[in-house]
């Protein structure tokens, strides 16, 4: 006879137990990734250690990491924009779209702060007054805060660099095409954002996650980066890196949906032996 304390006479988790597991998850999925991030930038411009490969590397690895970490229960989003895209053409639930992404962007502001203050005495040093020069380790300036390019070409760029993001993961992620074996997907998910750095990272700084902007955006002005809502020209710039994202994440989700998800073969007519899960609720 099963024990009291056995699994199989365990109630069933309640739906608001469920979600607190996923969002707990994207909160520190996400925390990871910014304090790699975040870290890895205050490292390169505070104390002239690394360059513009070490950074993307680190981008790459802490997405890979963070992903890792909370893909078994929440998915692993990490990403505002990934969030709703799932929603839009996956078929995840839109009730969970808000808590997610507030889970990510408070994950993204506690990493910037633990960063802040990790890195004290470096930024105090490189930067006194907390200008532009230091800004750019929490948050995103067009061009990098050097090269003129103007909100309009950050945007863009924005919008470009996450529709290939979401592009890619659509396809990473789905096992009607050739998907990752091995649990290889966070890996390659990785790589594919050591990609997007060394290829689209200079007129925007590759932000493509309103959560990973945004949060640590706040994180700075609280902490004595007091323009940290302008950029270089004093426009205010913020809202760059939460637009951009989202436009483009639905772009580059929906030319997968209907460019080529639309054209593979269905569940029934898979060869004998090949595993197709269902979508996320």
């Amino acid at each position: 006879m099963a024990s009291a304390s056995s699994p199989a006479l365990r109630p069933a988790p309640s739906a608001t137990r469920i979600l607190l597991g996923e969002v707990l998850a994207e909160f520190i999925g996400t925390m990871l990734l910014l304090l790699f991030g975040a870290g890895v930038v205050a490292q390169v411009v505070a104390a002239g250690v690394g360059d513009h490969d070490s950074i993307a590397w680190a981008w790459g690895l802490g997405v890979m990491i963070g992903v890792y970490v909370a893909a078994r229960l929440s998915g692993a989003h990490l990403n505002p924009a990934v969030t709703v895209a799932l929603a839009t053409f996956r078929g995840f639930s839109w009730r969970k779209v808000v808590p997610y992404a507030l889970a990510q962007t408070l994950g993204a502001f506690v990493a910037a702060l633990l960063v802040r203050w990790n890195y004290t005495e470096v930024l105090a040093k490189a930067d006194p007054g907390h200008t532009l020069k230091t800004q750019i380790v929490f948050s995103t300036l067009p061009g990098n805060g050097t090269f003129p390019v103007s909100e309009w070409g950050a945007l863009r760029d924005q919008v470009i660099g996450t529709a290939l993001l979401l592009l890619v993961i659509m396809a990473l992620t789905d096992l009607l095409n050739t998907a990752p074996k091995a649990n290889m997907g966070p890996f390659i998910t990785g790589l594919l954002v050591v990609a997007i750095g060394m290829s689209f990272g200079t007129d925007a700084g590759y932000a493509i996650n309103p959560a990973r902007d945004f949060g640590p955006r706040l994180a700075s002005f609280i902490t004595g980066y007091h323009h940290a809502w302008r950029d270089q020209y004093g426009n205010l710039y913020f809202w760059v890196p939460i637009v951009g994202p989202f436009v483009g994440g639905l772009l580059g989700a929906g030319i997968y949906q209907f460019v080529i998800a639309r054209f593979l073969p269905s569940a029934e007519a898979e060869p004998a032996g090949r595993v197709v899960t269902q979508d996320e609720n």
